[in-house]
């Protein structure tokens, strides 16, 4: 499967992958975090950033302005 997003991300395609086991994966295999779009270390606020749900975390930083 990490092959397949990687591979789909040098084409162009957005990719996020989240949550510690998957950070530690993309760690271990050369190059791969360099072809993922964002790479964060919550994977439950990643895939509620994936549905479209609002995060508390943007929203305050959006109030800023």
């Amino acid at each position: 499967m990490l092959k397949a997003v990687t591979e789909s991300t040098q084409k162009g395609s957005v990719s996020v992958c989240g949550g510690g086991d998957t950070v530690n994966l993309l760690k271990q295999v050369e190059g791969a975090k360099d072809h993922i779009s964002h790479v964060s270390t919550g994977g439950g606020a990643s895939l509620e950033l994936v549905e479209g749900k609002e995060l508390p975390g943007i929203l305050a930083l959006s109030d800023i302005n």
